[in-house]
């Protein structure tokens, strides 16, 4: 049986556990960027990202029979799966805080991805701003960046998002929540560093090069 696009993730889930290697590729070509996304966004790191891909894909293969489609989608218990890998290779770099329930406001430790590559330009712009965001956004704790991540970059509703995450709706809600506040703060602090910079450099106080005080501020969260 041919593979169709109007077929869903679960359709081709169970093709795929009976066997059907069409089913597997049709399955894994359709959600394996989403999935690579994630994780891209989540560790700031394409080696990680792909080895997370690599890994979700032969869990889906020995496990995914444990799927329900009652509880959501396959979406979802394949972001699952890739946040645990994820937070796996947390542990094993040693450069976050561990995923801690306990310690929602515990500090967190830089990722050595997380620091920003110098930029030559001195102007502000778009790129340079979707990279600030993108800095900010990683340098959240593990918890907090996970919800915005599915919530606000891949569009899951809430649901979705708690069952991948294997909380309490009401859990994913209020970590958004804080996230967004935290980020505008994070942002903020960001444009008053620019701010402070470029009038040092008009200033002639310090006589930093140009460009110099935007590059420094963009290196922290």
């Amino acid at each position: 049986m041919a593979v169709s696009q109007q077929q869903t993730d679960a359709d081709l889930l169970r093709r795929m556990l009976a066997g059907d290697e069409e089913a597997f590729t049709a399955l894994y070509r359709r959600r394996q960027g989403g999935v690579y996304r994630f994780a891209l966004q989540m560790s700031g790191s394409e080696a990680v990202a792909e080895d997370v891909v690599q890994e979700t894909f032969m869990v889906l293969m020995r496990d995914g029979g444990n799927f329900d489609s009652g509880r959501g989608s396959v979406a979802a218990y394949l972001y699952g799966i890739a946040r645990n890998h994820v937070l796996r290779a947390f542990d094993r770099e040693r450069a976050l805080v561990r995923f801690d329930e306990e310690a929602e406001e515990g500090g967190e430790l830089p990722h050595e991805n997380l620091v920003a590559r110098p930029d030559p330009l001195g102007d502000l712009t778009r790129a340079e701003s979707v990279e600030k965001l993108r800095q900010a956004v990683l340098a959240l704790p593990a918890h907090y960046r996970e919800a915005v991540v599915l919530c606000e970059l891949h569009e899951m509703s809430y649901v979705e998002a708690a069952e991948a995450l294997g909380c309490a709706v009401g859990t994913v809600r209020s970590r958004l929540h804080r996230a967004r506040a935290m980020l505008a703060e994070k942002l903020r602090g960001r444009r008053e560093t620019a701010r402070e910079g470029e009038a040092e450099f008009e200033e002639g106080t310090g006589a930093p090069a140009p460009g110099q005080a935007l590059r420094t501020a963009r290196c922290f969260a």
